[in-house]
């Protein structure tokens, strides 16, 4: 294994019912754990989204409304998804703008804390575009010379992913081993949520990415105008934005 680790890695894939981070819903899920010592345990789930999947979406992965009308919710296995990622790092193929944005709304949506700072996220279609621009079955036949199977399946993809991100590390000799700074490497951009409403300026402030204080400091912001804080809650922003919405202007308090 080229991957260098210090603790667990949870590479992970969605399958949903579209890519609205704030509504759609996952209809599977696979989990990936791979240790620092190499050894592997992973796990799959299809679950009952609670809404219709849309045909389009259907065609894609292959999960119809019939496969999935006895599966658990995602409340009933939230603690399993908690329990495998807990105290492990996060990775996927695209996954730090929908997999993992998705999963911490899925969370917070059934009351389980999503805290993003307890985790470092690495996502290997940023080293993949950053390097040979291309889509997860190019990228797994460029580096591990291999067709991909059943894509679209959580666990084909995962698969793919994991075997993905370990040839990269091993090809690439200016791409770090350890997950730390191969995080750093796998973002665009730094932002304090996870759908990019919310940056950082040169003093590493929170400000906004959007809306008529876009620039300014969300901070400053809450403290002349408390009822901006206000509008924000009831708009239609995921929650995990909220989440940090509210911390920033329990801060802007004091």
């Amino acid at each position: 294994m080229n991957l260098k680790l210090h603790k667990p890695l949870c590479i992970f894939d969605l399958e949903t019912t579209g890519t609205n981070i704030g509504k759609d819903r996952i209809v599977e899920i696979c989990i990936l754990k791979v240790n620092p010592d190499a050894s592997r345990e992973s796990k799959t789930w299809r679950i009952n989204p609670e809404m219709p999947i849309p045909k389009e979406c259907s065609e894609i992965h292959g999960i119809y409304d019939e496969d999935v009308k006895d599966a658990p919710t995602f409340k009933e296995i939230a603690s399993k998804v908690m329990e495998m990622i807990t105290g492990a790092d996060l990775g996927g193929f695209n996954s730090n703008r929908f997999d993992v944005p998705l999963l911490a709304e899925e969370l917070l949506r059934v009351g389980v804390d999503f805290d993003l700072n307890k985790f470092k996220l690495v996502d290997a279609q940023t080293i993949f575009h950053k390097k040979e621009p291309r889509n997860l079955g190019a990228a797994y036949q460029f580096y591990c010379g291999k067709t991909l199977e059943n894509a679209h399946s959580a666990e084909a993809d995962v698969m793919a992913t994991f075997e993905v991100l370990d040839a990269q590390v091993g090809k690439y000799d200016d791409i770090p081993n350890e997950i730390a700074p191969l995080s750093e490497f796998t973002f665009h951009n730094k932002n304090a949520d996870l759908a990019g409403f919310i940056g950082y300026n040169d003093k590493q402030e929170e400000v906004f990415n959007f809306g008529k204080y876009k620039g300014q400091g969300v901070k400053a912001v809450f403290q002349k105008d408390l009822g901006y804080f206000g509008w924000l809650q009831n708009a239609d922003f995921p929650l995990y934005t909220k989440k940090v919405f509210t911390k920033i202007q329990l801060s802007s308090r004091f």
